[in-house]
């Protein structure tokens, strides 16, 4: 990478860069960071969603567009453009120029098998010299040059948290979601935690009717050693977990809790495991109870 350091304060930041650099990967990473974005937006209109974002205000009013050279007047209209957006001092504007290498953007074309923008009646290695030489204006303009060539899409993603000092500001949103098994697994489940193993409530006329937001389901289930032992090990596997998600880039993470019907066990376990994580600086939590209701 080179070029100066993307301030935090950046509200808008403006994606361009050679075909297949990585530029859609990027403004999901944007999009994952709570950005509102833009792709393919013409280079006339960019003043007018800057504007937009400059009425919006606040902190959370954070817009990311992507402009290249499939927009036919790009190459002679966007210099200018972004001179004029770069005298608005509160926006924070900041261009990023992808970049990879010849080889590596050869082998992306023929991954995908998509044609270079520039290679409809020349070969694709043609396309790629022609679009870097006509670009070389704008990559001058750049704050941030990022060459993608040996760059996964984690790292790609990981580099925009850099970037945007947003790792430190980002947290993980998790879900913890109690559910029954008998009424099927959560699809959207990306750690799935069965808690069937626990004393059953259901099993208990007074209990039977009541959920595991109950004090007295509570207090039934806490009272067995092995209720309080699970509570540990699962706040432990979380507390190790957590971090390796944030450090990967993950931003939502949902971790199913299921019991039978998932009226009790599920739920209590759920409701104890949220107050337990509270104190986990780069988690945001979250509870849903899917099934308490269920017949």
């Amino acid at each position: 990478m080179s070029g100066a350091k993307l301030s935090p304060d950046g509200r808008f930041v403006i994606l361009t860069g050679l075909s297949g650099s990585g530029k859609s990967q990027a403004i999901h990473a944007l999009e994952d960071l709570g950005y509102f974005c833009v792709d393919n937006l013409p280079s006339t209109l960019i003043p007018t969603l800057a504007d937009l974002t400059a009425l919006t205000g606040g902190v959370r009013a954070k817009t990311a567009v992507v402009v290249d050279i499939r927009e036919g007047k790009f190459l002679s209209q966007f210099p200018k453009v972004f001179k004029q957006l770069q005298a608005d001092t509160s926006l924070g504007v900041r261009l990023i120029f992808l970049e990879a290498t010849d080889s590596a953007l050869l082998r992306r074309f023929s991954e995908t098998r998509r044609p270079h923008p520039l290679a409809r009646l020349r070969s694709p290695r043609e396309g790629i010299r022609m679009e870097r030489k006509r670009l070389a204006k704008i990559r001058r303009l750049a704050d941030q040059i990022i060459d993608t060539s040996n760059m996964t899409v984690h790292e790609l993603r990981r580099s925009f948290l850099d970037l945007t000092r947003a790792r430190s500001q980002t947290k993980l949103v998790m879900t913890l979601l109690s559910f029954g098994f008998k009424y099927g697994n959560p699809v959207d489940a990306d750690l799935l935690l069965d808690v069937r193993f626990l004393p059953n409530p259901h099993f208990v006329p007074s209990l039977r009717a009541k959920t595991g937001r109950s004090k007295a389901v509570r207090e039934f289930l806490c009272g067995h050693p092995e209720t309080k032992e699970c509570l540990l090990k699962l706040e432990e596997f979380l507390r190790f977990l957590i971090p390796k998600y944030v450090s990967e880039g993950k931003s939502h993470l949902t971790v199913a809790i299921g019991c039978t019907g998932g009226r009790h066990r599920s739920v209590t376990i759920t409701e104890a495991l949220m107050k337990r994580l509270k104190s986990v600086k780069e988690v945001r939590l979250r509870t849903r109870h899917r099934d308490v209701r269920a017949d």
